[in-house]
């Protein structure tokens, strides 16, 4: 039998109380809830994408800092799986044994951290990076999405905030490494096959203002978050 860490002690009350008021809220708040907890991680990837379409008109190191996203997304979440492998927690639907509006997960699924909170945290600080529009859109979707997995009962409300913390470090220590790096690896990017992902090289001395200028643009007129 594998031994788990029972995480009731820590918020359990706070999550019965928000589980109780899923069970009594409208039918059509928890159908969009639930809706959002399991697809809306979709909206990031949409997110990423228009960051990738509009960074190509300002240079290939705005362009770059786009194509990381995804890379320190999957950082992010591999580090929450190793804490979470590591931590073993039940699922808290399965220690309080209370009905939820998600499925509960077999025994071994650990919950924490959330995964759904790491990634979309990780999003959204990496494209406030890229864009501070698109972040600000992606940091009201990552609040979402940590709410609503312990809305549908999915986590403890420590699972999902530890999630949020692991997923934004990573994605502000990566996207710093890389803005300070950026002339290297976007000299590395352009000699790989990933180049076709790049705008085209222009032909005149002025390609690096014209990109910093650019980069100055889509980022909102500064770079990094606030």
């Amino acid at each position: 039998m594998i031994m788990a860490f029972d995480g009731s002690s820590i918020d359990g009350s706070a999550y019965l109380d928000v589980v109780r008021a899923a069970r009594h809220a409208p039918g059509w708040l928890d159908g969009a809830v639930s809706f959002w907890s399991t697809y809306g991680l979709a909206v990031f990837g949409v997110l990423m994408g228009l960051g990738w379409w509009w960074a190509r008109r300002a240079g290939a190191a705005a362009a770059v800092r786009t194509l990381a996203v995804p890379v320190v997304v999957l950082a992010a979440y591999g580090l929450d799986a190793v804490v979470k492998s590591a931590v073993r927690e039940d699922r808290p639907c399965q220690s309080l044994r209370v009905k939820t509006l998600e499925t509960c997960p077999a025994p071994g699924d650990w919950s924490f951290p959330s995964n759904h909170a790491a990634i979309a945290a990780a999003a959204a600080v990496a494209l406030l990076f890229v864009s501070r529009r698109l972040g600000a859109v992606a940091v009201v979707a990552a609040l979402a999405m940590a709410v609503s997995r312990v809305w549908v009962g999915a986590h403890y409300p420590h699972d999902v905030l530890v999630g949020v913390v692991v997923g934004g470090l990573v994605a502000a220590l990566s996207m710093r490494a890389l803005t300070r790096w950026s002339g290297p690896v976007t000299g590395w990017v352009a000699s790989t096959p990933l180049k076709v992902l790049l705008p085209p090289v222009a032909e005149d001395d002025g390609t690096e203002a014209a990109a910093g200028a650019g980069v100055a643009s889509v980022s909102g007129g500064r770079h990094g978050p606030a």
